[in-house]
């Protein structure tokens, strides 16, 4: 397809163009970005190394960091750099890669949070069965599929990026690459691809918070039936996935379950579940965690201990 066009290169405009509201930008995603990395890694060594987190929840809160961690760097070092370059430009290739990455890991964050509601579900309303349902192998093969499912949906959205030709404008109006911002771009009737774009990624955001929401509802109705103490822990447990679930798919619906069509507040939007969701996700799941919480002091005294005896 790049043979049929006639831009090897795009151009980000990024979140500004004002030099010292780029050096703000600079320093707020450095921190951003920073803390994104060192909260997702500690969740991932914490939950590998605990014996104590080794039930399905955890298992799912690894896959569900490890995603964040890789979600956010597919975007936020371009940012970063980007706010402090003269020239901002994003070769075709790697402006593709960024677009299957975009939508791979952030398909994949979708299908784990709904593992995460279904773990929570099995656990509250069927807890006698949670055993033989939520085993290993099970939970293993669930995961498999999601990775399958997130690539499955990444090629779609590719292939309908590889399907526009670019003859001349390359100024992309964001601060990375997607379908929604090549499509202006695009010198062909775009009508037909945005269909198929809003229906294709407008499914699976909307599709998935519904499901989402439902299923969380369903949950909540049947801590009735529950003691005071298995109620407040199982509401602590859920309250932080309905957060998370909310900040997530909110900013997403509105992005990609419209029609065809882009407002100013559009990357502002997407700072939200591209950079801001995957930071504030490791604050949620241990602020909100007594046992991730613990995992992490023993952790913590553990390698202390263990530097103080070299």
């Amino acid at each position: 397809m790049q043979e049929n066009n006639s831009v090897a290169e795009f151009i980000l405009l990024g979140l500004t163009q004002d030099p010292m509201k780029k050096k703000m930008v600079f320093v707020i995603f450095f921190i951003f970005y920073v803390g994104t990395m060192v909260g997702n890694s500690l969740i991932i060594v914490t939950i590998k190394s605990s014996r104590t987190l080794g039930s399905p929840m955890y298992f799912f809160l690894f896959y569900l960091s490890l995603v964040d961690f890789c979600f956010s760097t597919s975007i936020a070092p371009r940012l970063i750099v980007d706010s402090l370059s003269a020239k901002k430009t994003i070769s075709y290739n790697q402006c593709m890669t960024q677009v299957f990455a975009l939508h791979f890991f952030g398909t994949m964050e979708v299908f784990v949070l709904i593992l995460m509601a279904i773990d929570r579900y099995v656990a509250i309303c069927k807890p006698l069965r949670y055993p033989t349902i939520m085993s290993q192998q099970a939970c293993t093969i669930l995961i498999i599929l999601a990775w399958i499912g997130a690539f499955i949906h990444a090629i779609t959205e590719i292939i309908l990026a590889l399907r526009l030709p670019f003859c001349g404008p390359n100024l992309i109006d964001h601060y990375c690459c997607d379908l929604q911002p090549l499509l202006k771009l695009a010198c062909m009737d775009t009508y037909l691809i945005n269909l198929e774009w809003a229906t294709n990624s407008g499914t699976v955001c909307t599709g998935s918070f519904v499901i989402l929401m439902i299923s969380y509802i369903v949950i909540l109705h049947s801590l009735r039936n529950h003691s005071a103490e298995g109620r407040k822990k199982a509401l602590s447990t859920c309250i932080s996935h309905i957060i998370v679930v909310v900040l997530f798919f909110g900013p997403c619906i509105f992005i990609y379950s419209r029609p065809p069509s882009t407002f100013p507040m559009d990357k502002m939007v997407t700072i939200f579940y591209t950079i801001g969701t995957p930071f504030l996700n490791p604050l949620i799941y241990t602020l909100r965690n007594a046992e991730v919480k613990n995992a992490m002091r023993k952790l913590w005294h553990t390698t202390i201990t263990s530097e103080s005896k070299r």
